[in-house]
């Protein structure tokens, strides 16, 4: 891997580049929360050759609206089930654009 490789992966939203000791820093959490959230599936992170977590920015945004929607006193595998939603909404919603726009460019305009 060359330095340029590396430096590339700083804008990858995927790349697992945060221990958990840091992501939970990051997120003022503690690490604890971070394997419930794991545990409910909500994120599944990385692990590095030595077995530990890694996470990725993205995951780090979701962990992040898991503990706010916990601040809030939502219990954590509610929350864990609020954002799998969300999120499955979401792509339905992307979904439906996209068979709208396919069929409106497939379709023939009447000018009269």
């Amino acid at each position: 891997m060359t330095a340029d490789d590396s430096f590339g992966r700083l804008d990858d939203d995927d790349y697992p580049a945060y221990t958990m000791g840091r992501a939970a820093d990051m997120l003022g959490t503690t690490q604890g929360f971070l394997r419930a959230i794991g545990e409910a599936r909500l994120i599944t992170p990385l692990r590095s050759e030595g077995g530990h977590r890694r996470y990725s920015r993205y995951q780090l945004r979701i962990a992040a609206r898991a503990r706010e929607l916990v601040d809030q006193g939502t219990p954590i595998e509610a929350a864990c089930r609020i954002i799998i939603l969300e999120d499955q909404l979401e792509e339905a919603q992307r979904i439906n654009a996209e068979f709208r726009r396919a069929a409106e460019s497939e379709s023939p305009t009447t000018t009269g």
